[in-house]
């Protein structure tokens, strides 16, 4: 099985950056790393107690005014 060096890699990097050019590749890249942050959004589980503060980490009303 033939296995791509790194003078390959490079000959297909510069025909694809040839043929879709700069802009649409950074459009490509970003879109695909906006789908995999959604995926790993959707896919980790919801922590309920995120929100909530522990009450000794809230300010107390005399610690607010000073």
């Amino acid at each position: 099985m033939w296995t791509p060096g790194i003078g390959e890699l490079a000959i297909i990097m510069i025909i694809v950056v040839l043929v879709f050019g700069t802009g649409k590749l950074s459009g490509v890249g970003k879109s695909l790393g906006t789908a995999i942050h959604d995926f790993k959004a959707s896919v980790k589980p919801e922590d309920k107690d995120k929100d909530d503060t522990p009450a000794a980490d809230v300010p107390s009303d005399a610690e607010k005014t000073e």
